[in-house]
């Protein structure tokens, strides 16, 4: 299961993700109750959650684009560095108790910026780490840093909420982007892309675009993966409302629904690493995939925080399993030398949309509260993972395990 953990630079660019990861959803959810602190409103909640995501609608691509230009390994150091610089603003302006929610908005959207810079060049690092025959149990471990770092982070910052509210929650999670910025300083592989001489600029920039949108299999599941994040994973803005419902504190009652997610995740994650056979993978990305849509559906029917819990724990099991695995298919269909830039596409579609989609979700909650978000919601990924059975390049991964 931890095969990949005995190479020494994936293992560094492991825990730089693991604490990147475990700061990024620490952040959203005591920035998320800090803004419904001030505001009163699920709405500003999903402004502020729109500005950190907002970026994987520009970012991706120019970061895909650098990472196959430049050494990796830098420019992964200078997003970590970015993201450090911009958590001792913050913590720095809620200790002195002058932050507003239009300070939240603009450093949200500069953290958001490093974080989808950081994800190409993480994700097109990691391949050049390990040797060929570890590369699934590499993927899916990184992928368990990604999506279990949603149970690190916000149990690291249940102490601190209590005591000393978000404030502290911010100084801890500055010191987590200090430890991803040393980790991935200390990396020795040295690891560019390559860029056809022969076209110019724009067509270098789109070739990342070409691969995806040209590739049979990889296409309908870039689709599929776009909508189950659209329908299923744009849920951190009305988190608040949520532990309001369910706990007497708010903004803890809002870490535990986030902890619950993050158990799933993490440890149905390490389950997909265990998983060799590509039609057992497959098997297990289509069940992942129904369930992504029961989820949403279980946490908008709960009426006590224990049902609220289960809920979120299937929510994180099956939508981490299902994005492992499907960003595994990606990863390994891609060239070397323009992964950089696939990745970029798929987070590209990934981000974007959810950005768009968490602030829809928070303006609805608004006025008909979250269960009919939820539940509507559910339902529809649940006819969507229906239609893409028509497919056969994704019916033929579902039960064969095809990568074509």
């Amino acid at each position: 299961m931890l095969a990949s953990l005995y190479y020494s630079d994936f293992r560094l660019l492991w825990l730089s993700s693991l604490f990147a990861g475990a700061a990024n959803w620490a952040l959203i959810v005591s920035r998320g109750w800090l803004v419904y602190s001030i505001s009163g409103s699920s709405m500003w909640v999903g402004v502020v959650t729109f500005a950190a995501m907002s970026p994987n609608f520009l970012a991706p691509p120019i970061a895909g684009f650098l990472a196959d230009r430049f050494d990796r390994k830098k420019l992964l150091s200078i997003v970590f560095l970015v993201q450090f610089a911009h958590n001792i603003v913050l913590a720095g302006l809620a200790i002195m108790d002058v932050i507003e929610v239009s300070h939240l908005v603009i450093l949200s959207f500069l953290n958001g910026c490093a974080r989808a810079s950081q994800m190409p060049a993480a994700q097109a690092l990691l391949p050049n780490l390990i040797p060929p025959q570890h590369l699934l149990n590499a993927i899916s471990l990184n992928a368990a840093t990604v999506q279990g770092s949603r149970l690190v982070g916000p149990a690291a910052i249940v102490p601190l909420m209590a005591i000393f509210g978000p404030e502290g929650a911010f100084v801890i999670c500055t010191i987590f982007y200090l430890f991803s910025l040393t980790f991935s300083m200390n990396i020795k592989t040295v690891s560019f892309g390559q860029l056809d001489n022969r076209v110019n600029f724009v067509e270098n920039f789109l070739a990342g675009l070409k691969f995806v949108y040209g590739h049979r299999l990889i296409l309908p599941l870039v689709v599929t993966v776009f909508l189950h994040c659209c329908l299923t994973m744009s849920f951190e803005s009305i988190l608040p409302v949520l532990a309001e419902e369910f706990f007497e504190d708010g903004g803890l009652g809002a870490t535990y629904l986030m902890m619950a997610v993050g158990t799933g995740a993490l440890i149905f994650v390490l389950c997909v690493a265990v998983i060799r056979d590509m039609k057992k993978r497959g098997n297990f990305l289509f069940t992942a995939a129904a369930l992504s849509g029961l989820g949403p559906i279980i946490l908008g029917i709960a009426d006590n925080s224990v049902i609220a819990l289960v809920g979120c724990f299937l929510m994180g099991a099956a939508q981490a399993s299902f994005m492992a695995i499907a960003g595994a298919v990606v990863q390994t269909s891609s060239p070397d030398a323009i992964r950089g830039r696939v990745m970029s596409v798929y987070l590209w579609h990934i981000g974007g949309m959810m950005a768009t989609f968490n602030w829809i979700n928070a303006a609805i909650t608004d006025s008909f509260g979250p269960s009919p978000v939820l539940i509507i919601s559910g339902t529809a990924f649940m006819g969507i993972v229906i239609i893409s059975l028509f497919s056969v390049p994704l019916r033929s991964l579902y039960f064969r395990g095809r990568v074509e």
